[in-house]
Order: structure tokens, then C-alpha cells, then sequence
């Protein structure tokens, strides 16, 4: 009995098997194919790509905030992503919809919580609450290990910057007027880096009723 075996000429697994370049292409196509398809679906479906009711873009003041925000990496420890199990809407509150985040360039979901979430942190805490805890975290939280950020009310908001900065985001969507690209400067002129912070904090989530 013969035990040679041959190979059919032309596409085979043999052929995609033992070729590392041909595999790696094969590979890289098959992921593309299959994000496009997961991706490109989501762009036209309105629950992602409209606004929930109620939903306003962020002031100027509150934008400054929300830059500071991402300055000062506080993404690396708060997400702001509720997701829909009982034990994250029992402590946090009502899951995260797409539709909140439609005018946040980039937005802040991810799982990375050395701290809690704070999608629903807006109006949870004073102003005063806000301001002592960011100063000294440990002074309202004794167990804290988030550091401290009292140069943030040293720091005053770059009021030049923030006409550009909504010119720029309205010309990937955000609605903003031109009224209040030209007032943009004004309503930020003097106040401190951490009234800005506060400011982005105090409406966060704030949109989405429970």
C-alpha cells in the first residue's frame, strides 16, 4: 500500500499552513473584515449616534474642566461607565447609554477603577466638597489614595484657547452656536483651573434621568 499523499494544486490549508507571510495577511484580513462589520453597523444606528433628550454640549467653562480632566489623567483611575448589572446601578446608579456621550471627543469609557466610576457624580457633592477633596483628597476621605491637586486653583483657565477648541469640535458635530464661540473666552476669563474642574464634574450624568 502506497503511503504517498499529494496535494491538490492551489488555495489549501497546507499551502496557508506553512506559510508564515500568507498566514499573517490571512489573519490581518480576517480581523479587519470582522471589525468593520461590528463597527461600521453602529454609525448608523440612532441610539449611538443621536443625543438623549435633555442633552446639552458642554459650556465653556465646563469644556475647559473636562480638559483638565484629561491633563491631569484622571481617566487612569475613574471610568465613566456604568454598566447594566444590579450591583453597578445599586451603587453608581443608571447604566451608561450611548446617547450621553455623542458630544464627547474622546469619551471616557473604560474598567479601569482604582477609584469609583463618576458618571453619575454630578450633583452628588457640593462645590465645597469638591474643592477640599481635590485639594486634599484626605480631608473629606481619610482612606484616599488619589493624590492631591492644589495647583489647580493657583492655575487660571487659558481663556485664548477656548474659542478654537469649540470652532474645532463643532466641526465634528458638536452643536455649538457662534454665539457661544465668541463668548467662549469671556465666560472663562478669571476663573481658576479648579472651578473648572468642578464645573465639568457637577454635570456629569446629570442628563440621563433614573
Amino acid at each position: 500500500m502506497s503511503d504517498n499523499h499529494t496535494t491538490a494544486p492551489g488555495f489549501s490549508h497546507e499551502k496557508v499552513e506553512t506559510n508564515n507571510f500568507l498566514m499573517i495577511v490571512l489573519i490581518l484580513l480576517v480581523v479587519a473584515v470582522g471589525g468593520l462589520v461590528e463597527i461600521v453597523p453602529l454609525f448608523f444606528q440612532k441610539t449611538t449616534t443621536q443625543a438623549i433628550e435633555g442633552l446639552k454640549p458642554y459650556t465653556a467653562l465646563q469644556l475647559a474642566g473636562r480638559d483638565i480632566y484629561q491633563r491631569e489623567g484622571c481617566y487612569n483611575c475613574h471610568s465613566q461607565m456604568i454598566r447594566p448589572f444590579r450591583a453597578e446601578t445599586l451603587r453608581y446608579g443608571h447604566y451608561s447609554v450611548a446617547g450621553e456621550f455623542v458630544y464627547d471627543h474622546p469619551f471616557q469609557w473604560g474598567s479601569k477603577r482604582t477609584g469609583p466610576d463618576l458618571q453619575r457624580v454630578g450633583g452628588k457633592y457640593s462645590d465645597e466638597w469638591h474643592r477640599i477633596h481635590l485639594n486634599n483628597p484626605r480631608d473629606v476621605v481619610p482612606e484616599s489614595n488619589m493624590p492631591a491637586y492644589p495647583w489647580l486653583d493657583k492655575n487660571m483657565v487659558d481663556a485664548a484657547a477656548m474659542p478654537a477648541h469649540m470652532r474645532a469640535l463643532r466641526s465634528v458635530g458638536v452643536p455649538y452656536s457662534d454665539a457661544e464661540i465668541a463668548g467662549a473666552a469671556e465666560a472663562v476669563k478669571g476663573k481658576t483651573e479648579l472651578e473648572a474642574l468642578i464645573a465639568y464634574l457637577q454635570m456629569m450624568g446629570r442628563a440621563l434621568k433614573s
